[in-house]
């Protein structure tokens, strides 16, 4: 029977070395040997490199004053993860493989003193055959984080090639803090060969009956006498079963139609019933050799055009089991910069919040990852719907997708991942191609580039049920442009980040914008006193200015310092004099632009606000949640408006 093995729970060690000096006594326990800069530690996996300094003592918390400029240094050493194996787990015969959802982001793999593999990428997981490489007695394994890119973030989207996450390179709303690290879940696979491969199980529904359909694809090295039951379950019990020979199963699979099922909806309309799934191998006495679960939902999702939308224009009314949703949410990037080191409870916590002020939809943004498995589940609990992105993004320089066949290939293998890995999420309603992505005369792209139709061809061959956008925005406008409204060239668009503007001119705008959906929009606000002098530490978080290196972040879209002084007719003479004015200001402004834009439904399909919560103690951003996961006033503003009826 195949087993898997955490190995989260081993006493891993952490250490430091000059590059590459390392191999040359890389048989030697790290614990033991002078030769590393950086003598070895406890570190926790999954986990940062530099949380794990960080609670050494080694280098400070970055999200004080400026500490962040004191932790770059990190970036340039070669990282050591060494655990030794439980004594017993191998056993003769069987096959053991090193599976890590997560790797952050190139090195190799190290058993026993020797390099066995190679790997590289943030995206996607990395499986090693142990197999035989393994020794009688004491197996110790490491894991080497060797090399990361110099600079991914803002500039140039066409001459980026490397694919690592870019917000750690420093965003608007983020310092630069590279993580280094095994960010997922890790553990040892053991296997006598007889499993369940290439599994697939999408669902379907057809809410005019209230039934569902199933289908279930698997490949089963076996011989003839091995057995699949496959079984849908409702709350423990059996809703369908079936078992057939492996033989047959490899070969055509699953295909269940017309089952009389519970309609999963979106938050606010309805509950979000769910149903288990598992497949089971059988040897020919009947007993279970390997097992593959999943959970999964029924939903009826298509799209209908625009009242009132330009010939040609792409549809923006999400219709869920046969009702018109309005969307509403908010952009998702990771809940920390070292994403590693986000907890089951930070994603909780953020979850039941967006649910609770009614958002429906969340857009996970491509400049960031593929987010862990806890998310998506806790997205189909809640009835949030998933705007999944592949891993491109802007460059503010240049915002033009790399053409070359090596990089269409490689993002190839990213969206074939992220689509194998999470389709059977019913929270997950699109794929889009990236964020931000544009000619130089600020035109999105579409299929017509060739990665972007390579993403198109992937999701219509790998999940044909799911909506492909090339990309956000998209349509012939990047942004709404109010000398443009009525020309029928606003399909879905980002913008404006700012109210810069009075009120009644910021509202009318809003009202008159002709938008048949809007994937970005926002305003900053500040963050409460507490935060902002947690984070300055030592430092005066006066002025509100450019002149404050406390305040650059590293850009300075957000301070709103002489905006105050414009309104108030003097400048801020306490910080919580300034919060309080920027956040009464940003809940007003958001509040306004979200009424409007229900108030144009169907005309206008919703509007997802950038951005959801911090990831990093910024002074002010466009978040509505804190970096604590505590909603701003806005937030609660906007509950009233988001959970209002459309008229």
């Amino acid at each position: 029977m195949k087993k898997y093995h955490d190995l989260s729970k081993l006493n891993w060690k952490l250490s430091g070395w000059t590059p590459y000096i390392w191999r040359m006594n890389q048989t030697a326990e790290i614990g033991d040997t002078p030769s590393s800069e950086i003598p070895a530690v406890p570190a926790k996996v999954p986990g940062s490199v530099q949380e794990s300094l960080k609670q050494a003592g080694i280098i400070p918390d970055w999200n004080i004053g400026t500490n962040w400029l004191k932790c770059e240094w990190v970036e340039n050493r070669t990282w050591l993860y060494e655990a030794v194996l439980p004594e017993g787990l191998f056993k003769p015969g069987m096959t053991y493989r090193l599976n890590c959802r997560g790797l952050d982001y190139k090195g190799c793999i190290v058993l026993n003193g020797k390099i066995i593999a190679d790997f590289c990428d943030t995206y996607i997981p990395h499986v090693f055959d142990l197999t035989p490489h393994i020794a009688e007695g004491t197996n110790v394994l490491r894991i080497a984080f060797e090399y990361l890119p110099r600079w991914l973030s803002t500039g140039l989207t066409s001459a980026t090639t490397e694919w690592k996450a870019r917000f750690n390179y420093s965003w608007d709303w983020c310092v630069r803090l590279v993580q280094i690290g095994i960010w997922d879940s890790i553990w040892i696979e053991e296997t006598d060969g007889r499993e369940i491969a290439d599994f697939k199980c999408v669902t379907d529904a057809d809410s005019s009956s209230s039934t569902g359909s199933v289908k279930i694809e698997g490949r089963i090295p076996a011989d003839s006498s091995h057995k699949v039951k496959v079984t849908l379950l409702k709350d423990g019990n059996i809703v369908k079963e079936e078992t057939m020979p492996a033989s047959q199963f490899t070969a055509v699979g699953i295909a269940w139609s017309g089952i009389p099922v519970e309609l999963w909806w979106p938050n606010l309309f309805g509950e979000q019933p769910l149903y288990d799934i598992s497949c089971v191998l059988l040897d020919g006495e009947g007993k279970e050799q390997d097992k593959i679960e999943k959970r999964e939902g029924f939903k009826e999702l298509k799209w209908e055009d625009n009242e009132d939308a330009p010939e040609g224009a792409d549809p923006w009314i999400c219709v869920v089991n046969g009702e018109r949703i309005f969307l509403q949410g908010v952009n998702w990037v990771p809940i920390l910069p070292n994403f590693a080191d986000v907890t089951e409870a930070d994603y909780v916590k953020r979850i039941n919040l967006y649910k609770d002020l009614g958002l429906n939809i969340l857009r996970v943004w491509g400049g960031a990852i593929l987010e862990k498995e806890i998310f998506y589940n806790l997205c189909d609990e809640a009835g949030i719907m998933v705007w999944q992105e592949f891993p491109l993004c802007s460059s503010g320089v240049d915002n033009y997708p790399p053409s070359d066949q090596k990089s269409i290939d490689r993002q190839a293998q990213f969206a074939e991942s992220y689509i194998r890995r999470r389709q059977h999420h019913v929270s997950l309603a699109l794929w889009c191609g990236g964020n931000e992505l544009a000619d130089e005369n600020w035109v999105p792209v579409d299929s017509s580039h060739p990665m972007l139709g390579r993403f198109r061809k992937i999701v219509e061959e790998n999940d044909p049920t799911r909506r492909f956008i090339d990309a956000s925005p998209s349509g012939p406008s990047y942004s709404s442009d109010a000398a443009k409204f009525g020309e029928g060239k606003h399909w879905d668009v980002h913008g404006p980040w700012r109210m810069d503007v009075d009120l009644h001119t910021w509202i009318d705008f809003w009202e008159r914008n002709d938008g048949l959906f809007h994937s970005e929009a926002g305003c900053p606000g500040a963050s409460s006193a507490e935060i902002i002098k947690k984070r300055a530490g030592n430092m005066d978080p006066l002025p509100v200015s450019m002149s404050n290196p406390l305040w650059m972040l590293p850009t300075s879209w957000w301070i709103e310092g002489q905006q105050f002084k414009d309104a108030m007719g003097h400048d801020p003479e306490t910080i919580e004099e300034y919060i309080e004015w920027s956040q009464e200001r940003q809940a007003v402004a958001l509040s306004a632009a979200v009424k409007a834009c229900k108030k144009r439904f169907p005309r206008c399909g919703g509007i997802i606000l950038w951005m959801g919560h911090d990831c990093y103690p910024c002074l002010a951003n466009t978040s509505i949640v804190d970096v604590n996961g505590e909603p701003k006033p806005a937030a609660l503003a906007l509950a009233d408006v988001f959970k209002s009826k459309i008229q």
